[in-house]
Parts: structure tokens; C-alpha cells; sequence
């Protein structure tokens, strides 16, 4: 497991740089289960995760918005019967942040714990 999960997210209000390409191609290596995806302009990272059913998945969503507003730091989560994707981006800054590899890595721990 990524010792990215161990790791607290700083507060991002914006006016800090966005990670550079190299940057992110290593925290990808950590997380290795996420994509680079681009929306309107703006990176972020998914991931989809799957379930046996709509109720394994709503629970995993309420785990992540537990995490979520624990660190102040905020995804796009869709949950659907069998699957919930989850985006992480800082939208402080347009873009990626350390924060978003935290919570990747803290949301990929959550799933671990429900596997």
C-alpha cells in the first residue's frame, strides 16, 4: 500500500503551482490503479471501482466522503449499480495537486478495507 495514504492534505486555496508532467507520471507509479484524464482543459486522475451491487457501492461512497471532508479535499463521484468513479482534482488551481495522489491513495485503501 502507498505510503501516500499515511499522509495528511495541506490546505490548497489557490496561487500554488499545478505538478509538472514528470511530477505526476511518479506519483502515478504509486497509484498505479488511476488514470490521467483530461476534462474541459483541466487534468485529473480516476478510477473506477467495482461492486457486487448498488449497496456496496453507496456504502464505499459515503466511505469516501467521510475521507473527503475529513481532509477538506473534495472529489467527483459517480455511483452507479456495480461501480462508483471517483476524480481527483484541486480545483483551487485548475488542475493537480499532492493532495489528489493523497486522497487517491487514501481512497485505494478504503476499497482494500471493503474487498
Amino acid at each position: 500500500m502507498s505510503e501516500l495514504s499515511e499522509k495528511t492534505c495541506v490546505p490548497c486555496r489557490g496561487g500554488e503551482p499545478r505538478l509538472s508532467a514528470e511530477q505526476i507520471d511518479e506519483y502515478l507509479k504509486k497509484v498505479e490503479d488511476w488514470e490521467l484524464v483530461e476534462v474541459k482543459g483541466v487534468q485529473r486522475i480516476r478510477r473506477r471501482f467495482r461492486f457486487p451491487d448498488f449497496a456496496e457501492a453507496l456504502a464505499f461512497t459515503q466511505d469516501v466522503g467521510r475521507a473527503a471532508e475529513e481532509q477538506d479535499h473534495h472529489p467527483r463521484i459517480v455511483t452507479q449499480w456495480g461501480s462508483v468513479t471517483v476524480d481527483w482534482w484541486t480545483h483551487a488551481i485548475g488542475g493537480l495537486h499532492d493532495n489528489d495522489f493523497v486522497m487517491a491513495a487514501k481512497t485505494d485503501r478504503l476499497y482494500e478495507q471493503r474487498t
